[in-house]
Formats: structure tokens, sequence, C-alpha cells
């Protein structure tokens, strides 16, 4: 309900202003004050929307009041009162921001027409205040699906230049912020665990959390140059550790890639994160990957056991997420034929294959693909049993891996793309998709890019830009409506992505479909 407030020092007038718009405007709420100070002291405990305020009062007249009231509480509206021989008090009024104002005497019809006005103004700014609160209230509940999305599609494909300024910007920082990444390994059935970690790095400002999946959780954090990257890593990782309370040692794994000068190049940095994961059996809980010792090379005087260089890292991920899992076996134990001919520890050599192996279940994991720790059952004597042993437990993950495949219906694709399209005007996402089909998001990912040729958030944009034009032949539908009908929450946003993919705002394609006028 809308509060009026009028003022005057006369009651007559005061009285009569009353009755006419109590009969226009049957449903304010109005209130009386007979005075500028009286004025003032209802602008605050009435709380009116709009005064109808007299200028000429004794003590504090109505330039005064007005004047206190607009720099207190911008958002009052006021209509002056005045008498023709007062005209330049009015005008006066007008400068200091009221919206109009009214001649003593004025015909009802006058009073009416000037205060409808008004208070016209006064509904449509509480409409917009409406939807603007719905709209933050609908965008607080999908940043979190943008977080995760995000970090979905910048740590395991790409996100999409109409989307990627746009959305990193929504989530409060610029692509070309330095950020690493963080890979946390959690116990089994760690929901309260994610809940907990998410939490603190919102709190802390420190970066977007990923989707849980299996005991995996991917962080991008944001670099603090007030201090230097180690400290700032190994904050996090305690922190991170810190909720897991005095189980930490139970399960808990923090691995910490290098710093990257933009958030195109992060993805290294989680691939790197993962690498800094040592065999679990070891009592370190987090590990920056710079920390690992850097390679040497092979007739120099260094051991082949030292850390392969970026070339090998990168050759063996694509191998796991390819599934080339014959490749794997080959190239390992070749490695370990390499390490006997050279006489290298065996027991150096059998970690070094573990963290490969252990690397590869992380890997996986993201994929949807348990398989546990692998882990050899027993110490080899000599070379041989530990290349046997080695290509058992590879066996193992070659035959989960092509389990895992089998499980996949042949038209998971089809379905998830009708499930997108069906649902697209929804706060979609990887995570939800997964739920719904029950596979990793990240793997969703994956399947979608390399089967439909474009990231599932790129399908997701052209269902809803296609059912967006089909609804701008309706020229009854404003485009701030379809602009939320079509699953977006705000009308720039959607503004800048429809142009992007059609060449043309919503206005100007409008205008051409409708043959030149909405």
């Amino acid at each position: 309900m809308i509060k009026l407030l009028i003022v005057d020092d006369e009651q007559v007038g005061r009285e009569g202003l009353e009755a006419i718009l109590r009969k226009g405007f049957p449903d304010l709420m109005i209130e009386q004050a007979k005075n500028g100070k009286m004025a003032v002291e209802l602008a605050e405990s009435f709380g009116p929307d709009l005064i109808l305020m007299d200028i000429k009062m004794p003590g504090m007249d109505g330039l005064e009041a007005t004047e206190i009231i607009g720099d207190k509480y911008p958002d009052i509206k006021i209509v002056m009162v005045t008498a023709y021989d007062t005209f330049d008090y009015a005008r006066r009024a007008l400068k200091l921001g009221v919206k109009d104002y009214l001649l003593k005497p004025s015909k009802a019809t006058e009073i009416k027409k000037t205060v409808g006005r008004v208070l016209e103004q006064i509904q449509e700014e509480n409409r917009e205040r409406e939807h603007s609160r719905l709209r933050e209230n609908a965008l607080e509940r999908v940043m979190p699906v943008i977080e995760t999305d995000i970090v979905t599609q910048l740590l395991f494909d790409h996100v999409h230049e109409v989307h990627s300024d746009e959305l990193v910007s929504w989530l409060g920082a610029d692509t070309g912020s330095e950020t690493f990444a963080l890979s946390v390994l959690v116990p089994e059935n760690s929901e309260g665990a994610y809940g907990s970690i998410r939490d603190l790095v919102r709190r802390e400002g420190a970066g977007w959390v990923g989707a849980l999946y299996g005991r995996q959780i991917p962080i991008i954090a944001f670099r603090d140059g007030s201090r230097s990257f180690r400290a700032q890593a190994s904050e996090l990782a305690k922190m991170v550790l810190e909720t897991g309370g005095r189980h930490v040692r139970d399960g808990w794994f923090v691995g910490v890639g290098s710093v990257c000068e933009s958030l195109s190049q992060v993805r290294q940095s989680y691939r790197e994160a993962l690498l800094a994961t040592p065999d679990p059996t070891q009592p370190v809980r987090y590990r920056l990957y710079v920390d690992k010792p850097e390679p040497g090379a092979v007739g120099t005087g260094e051991s082949l056991l030292d850390l392969p260089d970026k070339r090998w890292e990168q050759h063996f991920f694509e191998q796991i997420r390819v599934g080339d899992w014959d490749g794997i076996r080959t190239e390992t134990l070749d490695f370990l034929r390499r390490c006997e001919s050279e006489g290298a520890d065996r027991l150096h050599a059998q970690q070094r294959v573990s963290e490969r192996l252990w690397v590869s279940s992380r890997v996986l994991a993201e994929m949807g693909v348990e398989i546990g720790t692998p882990t050899f059952s027993f110490q080899a004597q000599d070379y041989r049993q530990l290349r046997a042993e080695t290509g058992a437990i590879l066996d193992r993950i070659k035959q989960a891996y092509a389990e895992h495949l089998e499980r996949i219906k042949p038209d998971t694709v089809r379905r998830i793309k009708q499930y997108i399209a069906e649902h697209s005007h929804e706060d979609i996402s990887l995570e939800g998709i997964g739920e719904k089909f029950e596979l990793s998001p990240f793997y969703i990912s994956k399947l979608f890019k390399e089967q439909v040729g474009v990231n599932y958030i790129d399908f997701l944009t052209e269902c809803r830009i296609d059912k967006a034009k089909k609804l701008m032949s309706d020229p009854a539908r404003s485009l701030k409506e379809i602009t939320f009908e079509v699953g977006y929450h705000d009308p720039n946003y959607f503004s800048k992505v429809f142009k992007k993919m059609c060449d043309l705002s919503p206005t100007e394609y409008r205008k051409a479909l409708l043959g030149g006028g909405e």
C-alpha cells in the first residue's frame, strides 16, 4: 500500500486534499502534518512514498523541509503546493528534485491527475525494485551452478567466447587474472566435507570450487600478489585440510599446481595438481607441484627415475582420457625394463610406477570410473615380479574402463541433448545432468564435445536463443519477459549473448522479424 503525507499549515486545506484523494485513490494510506518540522519527523516514522508539501508555512517552510527530507530519504517523491504569488518558490523547489507542483486553489480533477501521475511512477519503480529483487535472488541461486560449470569447462574443456568473459565477470574475476589449481581428495561419502570446503573458499574469497564427483574436488584459486605463492598455496591447502577436523589423515590429500598467467591456462595447473599427488600411503597431506624434483636427462648422470618432462605429462593425460591402456601398459613396462638395464633402485622404480597408477585412478575418477586405490599387493623381489604385478594392475584398470563404457548406453548423448532442449529454460548444469544420467559431469562434457562437436553450454545457448527467436514473433511479449522465459536472469547478459550468436541485438532482430516495429 502506498503511503501519502499531506503537509499544510491550514487544516481546511489538509482536509480538503485528503477528501479528494481518498475519493480518487481509496487504497492510499494518508497522514497529515501541519508544518515542516512535523513533516520531517513523519518522513521517518510514517515513511511516506509521496508528500504533498505546502511551501509557505510558519517556522520551517516547505522548501527547507523538502531539502532535509530529500537529503535523508531520496526515494520519497514530493509534489509542492503553492499559491499563484509564490510561483518563484515552486521553481526553486523543482531544483530540489520535487516531481511536480500544484497551484492553490486547484480543481479536484487537476489534483487527481497530478497525484495519479506520480503514483504511477511510484508503482512502476516498486515493480522494478521487485523485479530486481527477484533477479538478485535468482542470480544468487544460480551462482553455484555457474561456478561449478565454469570450473568444469576451464579444467576439462573450454568455455565458448560467448560465455567466458561474462560468466567470469559475474563471479568477480577477469580472464587475465593469475590463478592456480588445487585437486582435493576427500574420503568416501564426504558430502559434508564438500560443503565445508565450498563455504571456506567462498568466505575467504579464495577462488571457485568445482563439482564433487567420487572423492575429488577441483578448485581454481586466485593469486594473491601481496604474498609469495608458496605461502598462499600452503595456507589454503592447510585450511582445506582443517575442514576435515581430526580425521584429516583418513583419505585426505591436496595437490597444488603452478601459477598460470590467465584462466585459459589453468587446465595445465590442474594436471600439475594431480601429478603433485604422491602415493596416498605417504605421510604428507599436501604437496606443491613445484616441490617435485626437476627431471634429469638420461645419459647425463641423472637417473631415469627422475620425474618426466612436460611433454610426457601431456601425453600421459591424453592416453588416459582416450582410453589408450595398451599404450600405457607398453610404455610403463618399457620404463621398468630401462630402469632395470640402468641398474636403477627397484623400490624407487616401484614408487614411480605407483605414482603413475595413482594419477591414472584420479583422472579416471573424473570420468566416473571408480577403481579404488591401485596399490601393489607385495614388494617385488626383482624387476620381473615388478613388471608382472604392474601389468596385472593395468589390466584391471583397463577392464574397469571397458566395463564403464559398456554401461553407457549408445543413445546417451541423444538423450542428454533431448533433456537439455526440454529443460533449457531452467537453471540447468553439468552437475545436474550428471545426477540425472548417473555420469560424471566431467565425462559428460567430454562425451558431448566428442560426439556433438560443441560444448554442452554452447548447445544449451543455441536452445535458448532458438526459443527466444520464436517468442519474439509475438509482439505482445516484451524482451524482458522473453529473457526470463528462456532461462536467463539478466536482460543485459541475454542481449550480449544474443548479439554474439546472431550478429544483431534482440531489438534489431525483432524489428527485422516484425517488419520494422515491435
